[in-house]
Parts: C-alpha cells; structure tokens; sequence
C-alpha cells in the first residue's frame, strides 16, 4: 500500500492542485480537520516537518497522509507506550518521498510502511513473489540505519477501482481484470495522488503491464476524501483506491483484478530507525504485526473513516481487545 500534508503542499499525496486552487483550499481545510481529529493525545504531537531529532530517549512515530496510516501509527505508538517507553507523534507528514528521508535522518523512529510498495520504491524493478522474498530484497536495499520489523498478515494494497456507473456502462464487474479495461481507459480519466502518475506500480506500470493509456489523468489525493469524492461523482471513472477503504462497499464501487501483480504485496509492516529503538520497542511493535490482520484493519478503517471515531481511540481500543495494552 503504498495518503495531505499539513504543510503545504506536496505529497502522494499532496491534494495540491497549482491548476486548481479550490482543491488547495479544500485540502488545507480537510488537512486541518484530519491533523486535529488524530491528534494522538494533546502535548505529545510534533509539527510533522520540523526536521528536529529525537532526543534519544523518545521515540517518534510518524504516519503518511492518509487516514489508515495515521491509525496505524496511534497503534504502534499506544503499543509503546504501554512498554513504558516516551512517544510523541508527527502524524500525517505526508508522502513515502518525504517520509523515507526523514526516517535516514533520525527525524522519526518508526513509521508504519507497506512492504512491497516500499520495495516498489526502494527498487522499481524487483520481483515480488511472497512476503518473504519481498522483505528480504526490502532489507538488501534499505539504508543502513533503517531496519525492517515483522510484517502483519494485514495487507492493503493500490488497486484502479473504477465507479458503479463506469462498471455497468462497460460490462465490468468485480472478476474483471485490468486488461478488460484496455479499451475502455481512453475514455476514462483516472484520479490518484500525484505521485500514482510517475509510479511504476501507477501509471507507468498500468501502461507497461496492462497496456492501458487513459484519457488523463487528475492528481487528486492518495485514495483519501478527494479521490473517494471525485469517483462518486464521476469526475473521474477510475481511481487509486486502496483495497481496504471501506467506501468501496459503501458506494458499491468495483475493483479491478490485478493478476499480473502489478501492485505486489502490501503487508503492513513498522520501519525503523535502527538506534532510536530498544529491542522491547522492537518486541513490542513485532507482537503488533502478529495480531493484525486484513480483516481488523478492515474493521478499524470503516470505524475511523465511515463512523468518524478519533483514530487514537479506535487504535486504543484495539489494542485493550488483543492484549496488547
């Protein structure tokens, strides 16, 4: 899996538009909303971007731009908390572009990441043919001062998820594959972050695996409120939208199959910076990975995105239910 950024603008998502600044200015609003509602508990959150280092004794979790990753992060943080270790927070930060280099420089400890979409990063062109071997190659290719933790069962992947409407007017359903919509993607304009549009596992990738060249395409941003929007109401006819957002049910829209793995593996999987965290962080975020699966992610993703509960709560919830508090 490889969702905007409180400091204006960038990303994968950044919902910057410089051809339209309405959707600036709805991203700066919604950017607001979102940094307040997941604020993990008040005194212990960061500007995102401040570049400062932790002290060594704290650790810093960061999360991407996207709702699921800030709720995945308020887990890993409450999880270390509970092991009597100092957390503080820079949610929301923005893009894997942004946040990798903020991982080198020890500006944040741990962040949660999807493995194959940081494979997909890290070495456009490797081969993802399990978990294991993904993770490996992810390691092989990591800075020396990051490491790679357990990965959870839990896995949400990119996928072009195309709106009811387009699904009916070109016979596509749920068993459709990507190649189904090769003659139809030069009628479609595809929605994403901006970043879905230089990507190999993107545009570029769509093009090269599935032959598929869209009308155009609209940065919008990563598989959050915007694209969701732009789908339903048919400003776009297909879009980045990842596997587990609950609005796919919501609004019965229709994921496209992807059997040539273009999007890869995407288990949820904590990415650290070697020495801002002790082995009992290290355990801690492990037993994490062991009891989260696609299932509760699903579960905790419609809370915090359809029943609008505070990411921190659902993320403390969770962890009281599997022992892990």
């Amino acid at each position: 899996m490889d969702w905007i950024n409180p400091v204006i603008p960038t990303a994968k998502s950044s919902w910057f538009n410089p051809k339209n600044p309405g959707v600036a200015a709805v991203a700066v609003a919604a950017a607001a909303v979102l940094v307040a509602g997941c604020s993990s508990s008040s005194g212990d959150t960061e500007d995102p971007l401040s570049g400062g280092k932790s002290d060594g004794k704290t650790v810093v979790v960061g999360s991407n731009n996207f709702a699921e990753s800030i709720l995945i992060g308020d887990i890993y943080g409450e999880a270390l908390k509970a092991k009597g270790l100092k957390v503080s927070y820079k949610p929301n930060i923005g893009s894997r572009e942004t946040t990798y280099g903020l991982l080198k420089n020890g500006s944040i400890t741990v962040l949660p990441e999807y493995n194959g979409s940081l494979l997909a990063y890290l070495d456009a062109k490797a081969e993802q043919k399990s978990k294991e071997t993904v993770n490996a190659a992810v390691k092989a290719k990591l800075d020396s001062k990051l490491t790679l933790l357990e990965s959870a069962p839990a896995e949400d992947k990119d996928s072009v998820t195309i709106n009811a409407a387009t699904a009916k007017k070109y016979n596509l359903t749920s068993q459709s594959t990507l190649a189904d919509l090769k003659d139809a993607a030069p009628d479609l304009v595809i929605g994403g972050s901006p970043e879905f549009q230089t990507r190999q596992q993107g545009l570029l990738g769509l093009k090269s695996e599935y032959g598929l060249e869209f009308k155009s395409f609209k940065a919008l941003d990563a598989g959050g409120p915007l694209t969701q929007a732009a789908l339903k109401k048919n400003t776009v006819q297909a879009a980045d939208i990842f596997t587990t957002d609950p609005t796919i049910l919501k609004e019965k829209f229709v994921v496209l199959q992807d059997p040539k793995n273009l999007f890869g593996f995407a288990n949820v999987t904590p990415l650290a910076y070697k020495s801002g965290l002790s082995q009992e962080g290290v355990d801690a975020l492990n037993a994490v990975s062991a009891k989260l699966d696609t299932k509760t992610l699903l579960d905790l993703d419609l809370q915090v995105q359809l029943e609008n509960k505070d990411p921190l709560d659902v993320a403390k919830a969770w962890l009281k239910s599997a022992g892990l508090d």
